[in-house]
């Protein structure tokens, strides 16, 4: 049996000792099935859910909310995966009325099984790179520092320094260890407002983890820090459009340039942008200084759930379709950045149109993102969600089975 996690008001947990664990899709509260789970791999870790009481299954089948175990409050417990595993169901618990929206993570749900901890998910690509022992290393102030002191006014290699310190960010610590994918942020705005943003919320939702770009940073910047990686970092991208900085197609301008001059300088490497593809006239600029790939983010190839989540300005759907179509016309790598949601994304009115999409405009892969956000608060923003639930695990098989279609969740050299 996979027995129920709980914790104490002191953050210790505990295995329930007539409890079976439960996990939850959209509103709907599920008995965990073997097929959904795995032992927690490394990198995860445990977050108690504030006010949040489990939910488990009683030994007549019936699901209970736990709200005290021998006269204690309890409270529902989740895990936090590393990047390279994709969630299978949400953790099962209720909360009262009015509190606040939960901070910014990808909660999955967990049990305790064999004598360990399990979650609900599965391994959807290599996470070597991303594996959390090789970031925030003794030597990484060290490279800081050296770097700093180089190029001291460069205002990205400030901005990235914040990012590596403070929050930890895997891509900005990249570019200071000179390797694999590293982060260049450049636009301080931006033409959505996603209801799961990382780096600018409203007042209304939960803090932002990090803060923006505070302004615009001259190409000579850019250039600096673009040259430097793809000269001479192992599997070296640049990628344009993390979580510091708004959308990138804003400054398509600023990053055209400053591709054309440092392509005529180094070959080597891959050129990434990670866009919301709303700005077509940007896009065009972009493709025509020789962008290699480019990621799109997207919640739903349905516009009524595109629009509730991304609250686009000045764009819709339609245009996110012509500009991919354009990059692929150009040869550009093409890849989706799609916010996988238990009890959204694997419903088959959302896989069909999903799967259409994919066809008709070519792209080449998805990269499967447990998307980070408080699902009672997404849930109620969103149209009522319809149709048959066919589970995380189908939805990864049925993207498989498209002929030529990578599936995993990191952008690739291209």
């Amino acid at each position: 049996m996979y027995r129920l996690v709980y914790a104490d008001a002191g953050g210790r947990f505990y295995d329930h000792p007539e409890m079976a664990a439960v996990g939850r899709t959209g509103d709907r509260f599920v008995e965990i099935t073997p097929s959904e789970m795995m032992p927690l791999p490394r990198g995860a870790s445990l977050v108690l859910i504030p006010a949040g009481s489990p939910v488990g299954l009683g030994r007549r089948g019936n699901f209970v909310l736990v709200e005290r175990v021998r006269g204690a409050p309890v409270f529902a417990v989740a895990a936090l995966l590393p990047q390279g595993y994709t969630r299978t169901l949400l953790p099962a618990y209720r909360r009262p009325a009015g509190e606040k929206p939960l901070p910014l993570f990808g909660y999955a749900a967990v049990a305790w099984h064999k004598g360990g901890l399990w979650v609900a998910a599965r391994q959807t690509d290599n996470p070597y790179r991303w594996d959390p022992g090789h970031y925030n290393t003794p030597e990484l102030e060290r490279l800081i520092s050296g770097r700093l002191g180089r190029h001291p006014v460069n205002p990205i290699l400030v901005q990235l320094a914040r990012c590596a310190r403070e929050y930890s960010c895997f891509t900005a610590q990249n570019i200071f260890y000179r390797r694999w994918e590293g982060g260049v942020p450049v636009s301080p705005r931006c033409n959505a407002r996603c209801l799961g943003c990382i780096s600018s919320q409203p007042a209304e939702c939960c803090p932002s983890p990090q803060e923006r770009i505070s302004s615009a940073p001259p190409v000579e910047a850019v250039v600096e820090v673009m040259e430097e990686h793809l000269r001479h970092a192992p599997g070296a991208i640049i990628s344009f459009g993390q979580g510091c900085e708004g959308e990138p197609l804003l400054a398509a301008g600023t990053i055209a340039a400053a591709i054309s001059r440092v392509r005529r300088l180094v070959s080597r490497g891959t050129i990434n942008i990670n866009t919301n593809a709303g700005h077509t006239a940007g896009m065009e600029k972009i493709i025509s200084s020789g962008v290699d790939s480019i990621r799109v983010s997207l919640i739903s190839a349905r516009p009524g759930i595109y629009r509730a989540y991304h609250r686009p300005h000045y764009y819709d759907l339609h245009d996110v379709r012509r500009s991919i179509v354009l990059a692929r016309q150009a040869g550009v790598f093409v890849s989706l950045n799609l916010l996988v949601l238990p009890g959204l994304t694997d419903r088959e009115e959302e896989i069909k149109s999903l799967l259409a999409f994919i066809q008709e405009t070519g792209v080449q892969m998805v990269q499967l993102r447990n998307l980070n956000i408080d699902p009672d608060y997404l849930f109620g923003r969103l149209p009522p969600a319809r149709g048959e639930l066919a589970g995380i695990g189908k939805l990864i098989s049925r993207l498989k089975k498209v002929p030529g279609l990578l599936v995993g969740n990191f952008s690739r050299e291209v």
